[in-house]
């Protein structure tokens, strides 16, 4: 099969980042899939992956960790899926990713694709659908009701990336939440718009003043998705007390929770892997992905797809890693068929 793999880890403008290779036909488990990849998406977590670092690979490794596809076989053990089913998921960051012709997946944490979107579109969503839904219902425990009745606030920070675009749909469309998003640039700010923020405040800016401004007694709800080392002091400040504070991404110095102390508020992380690397409830994320599903084909979701970088091949894979390593792309990124 086809594939874009590393045996180094180099900068992604290196013209050994990623190289095209053939490698052999995986085979699946008895619980697994083997699905013929049709599309992929790339997320921050495969940047972070593949970043420079003293070290190579005996044997080309595969990242990428979000696809939709075709099922090409089943394990004896999969009753649920056939040959033919059109699916997506995000995949396990334990075993190999799926820039690939061929990927063997666990079935357990696979979701049907929504009808209505091309492979491309429906790619955009399993990773960061998972992850924002984690977080905001179990992580931070939101109530999923839809009174019209505004209840408490959601602070979203980083509204227009991957996570960001699929929190404030969540927020918006299923909570009684007033959603307020963080954006910088007039179209990061149309576009939070567009996906169901009442509000949007500028990450450049204090955040306190601006959020106390919209909330006085300050917000029960926070998202942090980017840069929450940079932000940690305000948010902090512009929090509610009993309020919850959830993390996704990697401070790379400590966090001072002893100043959540006095408001009393809780601190939940989040990594979307967790169920697959300890096999803890991996069905969930299924049921996960076809309430979504359920909600695109609704029109209650959308993709969040906004480049099609083209076939999957190393020149456009190494493209994509440098788009999204500059911190400033608009919902995601995909790659779609092979040359």
């Amino acid at each position: 099969m086809r594939a874009v793999a590393l045996t180094k880890y180099l900068p992604s403008d290196h013209p050994e980042a990623f190289v095209d290779v053939e490698l052999p036909d995986p085979t699946p488990g008895p619980g697994d899939l083997l699905v013929r990849v049709r599309a992929v998406s790339v997320n921050p977590v495969d940047v972070k992956v593949r970043a420079p670092k003293d070290k190579v690979e005996a044997s080309p490794r595969v990242l990428g960790w979000d696809a939709a596809g075709v099922v090409e076989a089943v394990g004896r053990d999969v009753k649920r899926f056939r040959p033919g089913d059109e699916v997506f998921y995000a995949g396990s960051i334990a075993k190999p990713g799926t820039d690939s012709e061929l990927h063997v997946v666990d079935a357990r944490i696979v979701g049907r694709k929504p009808k209505g979107l091309t492979f491309a579109q429906a790619a955009a969503l399993p990773l960061t659908s998972i992850t924002a839904w984690e977080l905001l219902f179990e992580r931070l425990g939101v109530p999923q009701r839809k009174t019209g009745t505004p209840k408490d606030a959601l602070l979203v920070v980083g509204g227009a990336g991957g996570v960001g675009s699929m929190a404030i749909q969540l927020a918006s469309k299923l909570t009684d939440l007033t959603v307020i998003a963080t954006a910088s640039r007039p179209e990061t700010v149309e576009w939070c718009k567009s996906l169901g923020a009442h509000h949007v405040v500028d990450h450049r800016q204090p955040l306190a003043a601006q959020v106390q401004a919209l909330v006085p007694g300050g917000v029960r709800y926070v998202m942090a998705l980017t840069a929450t080392e940079q932000h940690f002091a305000q948010l902090v400040e512009l929090m509610a007390p009993f309020g919850h504070l959830g993390i996704i991404d990697d401070p790379q110095t400590p966090l001072d929770v002893n100043a959540m102390k006095r408001k009393s508020l809780a601190l939940h992380w989040e990594l979307m892997f967790t169920r697959a690397l300890y096999d803890a409830d991996p069905l969930s994320q299924q049921r996960l992905l076809d309430t979504v599903a359920d909600l695109v084909e609704a029109g209650t979701l959308r993709t969040t797809m906004t480049q099609d970088f083209g076939p999957l091949t190393a020149a456009n894979l190494r493209r994509a890693h440098a788009a999204v390593e500059t911190g400033r792309t608009l919902g995601k990124i995909v790659l779609s068929g092979f040359p």
